[in-house]
């Protein structure tokens, strides 16, 4: 039995998804190495509260780390805590591929001397190795890379899995810092969130996105009103309107851009190719909007509306005003 690691990533003392996409990750290997989960939470008192979150998607030990000097990212403590925890037996330890993951993957190698592979977007476990696939060239191709060496580090772009729960036991156990939190040289004196910031993707539980079908950049204001009645949306793109320079690339939506799983997608003026589909097609509920009622998102849409998406769009932004405001 080989048990398999998940490191729960938070910020301001708030679980961040990628935390709980890297448990459903960690669950799946486990279920297939016939192993448990053990997933860390690491903070300053009462960031514990999170392990009943973890245990129901797949955790079946959860790791606390509560310490005051953990209050802001301690990259050198982590990364020398979870190399000793997961050095002792793990078939694999899963990450964020976050600002803050992207760090603490590569400390962790270069504390255990391995190699990793990271912002991943699809994993195999067989036999002694690893076989990840990868965005490079500037997300130009897809790249597989086979890791052999045990364990197998690896950070999960956003979205690559769908959180499913898969409730365990739980178990709560307190661990300490291989080193003193204080005693490091690398030190994190603030996390501020930027007043006004827009909602990242990645967390967002309703997207509303835009592809050519809007015909100029000024009519992407359309989609940031319908954004903007939800209230707790983020707007999207698609590469072919983030290449034309309408969004900027960060918004972008598909197999070379962001993946995405939140529970209600709206496609507006968006034909469907292959790579965007790839990068949305597991959120919970798909709306399209589209003028060609032939068009390939309507075969992985829950709901379509054939229609010009310049004249529905308003309709439906004062729709879900009025359900709001009701």
């Amino acid at each position: 039995m080989s048990n398999v690691f998940a490191f729960a990533e938070t910020r301001l003392g708030k679980l961040r998804r990628g935390g709980i996409e890297a448990v459903t990750a960690a669950r799946q290997v486990a279920d297939q190495v016939d192993g448990h989960v053990h997933a860390m939470l690491a903070g300053p008192a009462g960031i514990g509260e999170h392990a009943a979150v973890l245990a129901r998607h797949g955790a079946d030990v959860v790791l606390v780390l509560e310490h005051d000097g953990f209050a802001n990212y301690n990259p050198e403590a982590l990364a020398a805590t979870i190399a000793a925890r997961v050095g002792s037996g793990y078939r694999a330890a899963f990450f964020a591929a976050s600002a803050q993951g992207h760090d603490l993957v590569a400390r962790t190698a270069g504390v255990m001397g391995l190699s990793y592979a990271s912002d991943v977007t699809s994993f195999a476990f067989g036999g002694d190795a690893a076989t990840v696939t990868h965005p490079g060239y500037t997300n130009k191709v897809i790249q597989t890379f086979r890791l052999s060496a045990t364990p197998a580090l690896i950070s999960l772009r956003g979205g690559a899995v769908l959180p499913v729960e898969s409730a365990k036991a739980g178990a709560v156990e307190a661990v300490s810092s291989a080193v003193d939190p204080g005693s490091v040289r690398v030190k994190v004196t603030k996390t501020e969130a930027t007043g006004g910031a827009k909602l990242d993707l990645g967390e967002a539980p309703v997207i509303v996105s835009g592809g050519r079908g809007l015909k100029e950049a000024a009519n992407f204001k359309l989609v940031e009103d319908l954004a903007a009645a939800f209230g707790n949306a983020a707007v999207g793109a698609t590469r072919a309107v983030t290449d034309d320079g309408w969004r900027p690339h960060s918004d972008q939506i598909g197999q070379t851009g962001r993946l995405v799983s939140p529970d209600l997608y709206i496609a507006c003026g968006i034909s469907g190719a292959i790579q965007h589909l790839a990068g949305m097609r597991t959120s919970k509920t798909i709306v399209a909007i589209n003028k060609d009622k032939d068009a390939p998102i309507f075969k992985v849409a829950d709901y379509g509306i054939v229609g010009d998406v310049l004249q529905v769009l308003p309709v439906l932004t004062e729709a879900v005003k009025k359900a709001k405001g009701g």
